[in-house]
């Protein structure tokens, strides 16, 4: 069901944020994350002059390795648009990244690293859905490649308890994971 209708309006801008997960030859994987912000209306920029509807006012990209321990390998980042010319100077600082492994705290983790001055709060946006894409895939992955005909009991999978449908005491989990179920019935 979709939203209900809304008021008379007129768009504003938009932010577009696209992230695909890739199988690597190597055994790794790459996250790339693409964020484009657009105006529906042309106005000033000091840096670049005027900026016409639809060109991206912000238009970076932002590409991590990840290892099957979901630890980073690689970074790559890169600003090809930016209302400040001092903007893509900071793209190096998500080198900080290398080493970082994803997983539990890595919100928090890109705040200690890249927040406020020390980063780009858009790249820092574009790390959240590059992180939870990368961390999913990577998981799915090395699931299907050490696939088991017999659960362990100890694992606890990282779906349980992180939303509504996915509650330790819910049907989804009384039906895929019996073993883990914490309801009543």
């Amino acid at each position: 069901m979709p939203l209900a209708p809304p008021a008379d309006r007129e768009p504003v801008q938009t932010r577009a944020i696209e992230v695909t997960s890739y199988r690597r030859s190597d055994g790794q994987w790459d996250v790339e994350g693409h964020l484009t912000d657009t105006s529906a209306y042309a106005f000033e920029n000091e840096y670049r002059g005027t900026i016409d509807p639809g060109v991206p006012i912000h238009d970076m990209w932002l590409r991590l390795t990840l290892n099957s321990d979901i630890k980073i390998t690689e970074v790559d980042a890169a600003m090809d648009g930016t209302p400040y010319a001092i903007c893509p100077g900071v793209a190096s600082a998500f080198q900080k990244l290398k080493g970082e492994k994803i997983g539990r705290g890595w919100n928090r983790r890109i705040r200690e690293l890249l927040g406020g001055a020390q980063g780009c709060i858009h790249m820092v946006d574009l790390l959240r859905p590059v992180g939870t894409i990368g961390f999913k895939t990577v998981k799915r992955e090395a699931a299907q490649l050490l696939k088991s005909p017999t659960p362990k009991t100890d694992d606890m999978p990282y779906q349980i308890n992180n939303c509504h449908a996915m509650a330790s005491d819910g049907e989804l989990v009384k039906e895929r994971w019996p073993h883990l179920y914490t309801g009543t019935s």
